[in-house]
């Protein structure tokens, strides 16, 4: 089973692969833009939906991923597929030092200095002491860097492809992650806090982990969209990006790393929607049909898309059960 699964993966992987040579360099950004928000997503629901920590400021390291990946590109002249995961690598240290005293504090507490961290962080751009490497309040612009390798395909192409890779394989590694001794840690220290502690499970040293793991794919998600925009600015990370986060993993469903996947696509879905209902109503607030759409989305489905699925799926487990039963008399 685990090998149809990997192969199902694979295929699945290949197919959206192939997109990029069919799909016009604006259909191409909408695509590279859903992939980037996934990864984020994956991120966001390691943090709150396996660990439990519900976090108002990820939106921070959002804006340090792209920030950092932006001056090591224009100002350092690091390759831009380097500058990724070096982006992640910070977020990665950022993340363990902020959640190390920030956990200790109680889940209200915790959402508010989150919530500060995210409001804060993203307008250190504009900071003068600084101005002169971002950029300030008017941004900092990315020329188009080269394709690696020189393969003859267009930037759009290959940062979707590189998007799509990154995600992919830091899908792959959280899900062997949370399947193994760390997941069944994590999640013991979500649903029995004072039992995982008895057992010797360390929870602050495993949620200081898990949530500079969070920050970390989430600030390469950051950086692979300064790379897609070619451009960042303190406007661009604003608080709701960090609500966005969190709505996301509700739609797709918590404690699913598939779920962050379902809720990119179905929030990416409901945003084109939204935008061409409000363009023929010719409301000036598709902002309020958004809110009241999601309201009704997560009123009819509280456990996500991904819980809709495995409902699904044990519906027709159980159908195909009764109908063995019935064929067996």
């Amino acid at each position: 089973m685990k090998f149809v699964r990997a192969g199902v993966f694979l295929l699945v992987l290949a197919a959206l692969g192939s997109v990029s040579l069919v799909a016009t360099d604006f259909q191409l950004f909408r695509y590279t833009n859903i992939v980037i928000y996934a990864l984020a997503l994956i991120g966001m629901n390691l943090l709150v939906g396996y660990n439990g920590q519900i976090s108002l400021g990820h939106g921070a390291f959002y804006a340090i991923g792209a920030y950092a990946t932006a001056l090591m590109v224009v100002h350092a002249g690091v390759p831009h597929w380097l500058a990724v995961p070096l982006a992640g690598a910070m977020c990665l240290v950022f993340g363990a030092l902020f959640g190390l005293p920030l956990l200790k504090l109680a889940p209200v507490h915790l959402m508010m200095a989150t919530f500060a961290i995210g409001v804060v962080v993203p307008t250190l751009g504009k900071w003068k002491g600084v101005e002169r490497w971002t950029g300030g309040a008017q941004g900092l612009g990315i020329d188009v860097p080269a394709v690696p390798l020189g393969l003859a395909i267009s930037f759009d192409q290959w940062i979707y492809l590189f998007s799509l890779g990154m995600t992919a394989l830091c899908f792959g590694l959280m899900v062997n992650l949370m399947s193994g001794r760390i997941g069944r840690a994590v999640i013991a220290i979500r649903d029995h806090p004072i039992a995982a502690q008895s057992m010797g499970v360390d929870a602050v040293a495993y949620k200081t982990a898990v949530f500079g793991l969070s920050a970390m794919l989430v600030g390469m998600a950051g950086g692979l969209s300064a790379l897609s925009i070619k451009y960042v600015a303190p406007g661009l990370f604003h608080p709701f990006l960090s609500f966005g986060l969190l709505i996301g993993i509700a739609v797709g469903g918590l404690g699913s790393l598939t779920g962050a996947l379902y809720g990119a696509v179905v929030l990416q879905a409901i945003f084109l929607v939204v935008g061409a209902s409000a363009s023929a109503l010719r409301t000036p607030y598709p902002s309020l049909i958004y809110g009241v759409v999601l309201i009704v989305f997560l009123s009819l489905f509280p456990q996500g898309i991904a819980g809709l699925i495995s409902s699904a799926g044990g519906w027709l487990h159980r159908r195909r059960g009764s109908a063995a039963s019935r064929a067996s008399r």
